[in-house]
């Protein structure tokens, strides 16, 4: 989607509507604060792999935030402090190797053309990233939405817990965490988006996440 920023744009605006996204910035509120916190220190410095909306790493507490996503509309969406780079995701070279503490990318990796395109984002993640670093990946889980996992025109790849696992492992990662069940799919789900039902079922995550969660989250470490 670098090359069609056009059609990117046409597409996003279409799928979330002001209404929806509005929606959408209030859940990661709560996500980033009652969930994902925890992984991060406020002295690190965080990348955003496929930052869209920039919901994540506006939220997050840390010392440097930088967002990168091919979204023309990356800079008008970042908050103050996050830096912006609207590029091909896969081109890092703008950063320094080990410079990185923490990469997150959500609902992302499956919108790549393909396989040797994910295989070549790892490896810049691994660059990047300081020793010890982390990688925390979340998306579709293609076993528990087999059939709408299509609804999407710009999904490509199919993935599971399962197999971003294995993937990360063949660049240099160790697993520490894999949940194959975490999010529902999408903003659009039936369940309810105020902020505190959102903290009700991240609280209550051992009973929640295998009823209602369909997005895998993998969490590895360099």
């Amino acid at each position: 989607m670098d090359a069609e920023s056009g059609d990117f744009a046409k597409l996003y605006q279409a799928r979330f509507p002001s209404k929806e996204r509005a929606a959408k910035e209030l859940v990661w509120q709560v996500l980033c604060s009652h969930f994902f916190a925890r992984y991060i220190r406020p002295s690190d410095t965080v990348l955003d792999i496929g930052a869209g909306y920039c919901e994540f790493i506006n939220h997050i507490r840390a010392a440097r935030r930088i967002a990168v996503d091919a979204n023309p509309e990356l800079a008008s969406c970042a908050a103050p402090g996050v830096e912006a780079h609207c590029t091909a995701v896969e081109d890092l070279s703008f950063l320094e190797a080990g410079s990185v503490d923490v990469v997150f990318s959500s609902n992302f990796f499956e919108h790549l053309p393909n396989k040797a395109a994910l295989n070549a984002l790892i490896a810049q993640i691994h660059r990047v990233l300081t020793p010890g670093g982390k990688l925390l990946a979340m998306g579709p889980n293609v076993k528990y939405v087999p059939g709408a996992y299509w609804d999407y025109y710009d999904h490509h790849i199919p993935l599971t817990e399962v197999s971003v696992g294995e993937l990360l492992q063949l660049y240099g990662f160790r697993i520490e965490e894999s949940l194959p069940r975490f999010m529902p799919y999408t903003i659009k789900s039936r369940l309810p988006t105020a902020p505190w039902i959102v903290r009700c079922y991240l609280a209550l995550g051992r009973i929640s996440f295998p009823l209602f969660g369909k997005q895998f989250f993998v969490v590895g470490r360099k």
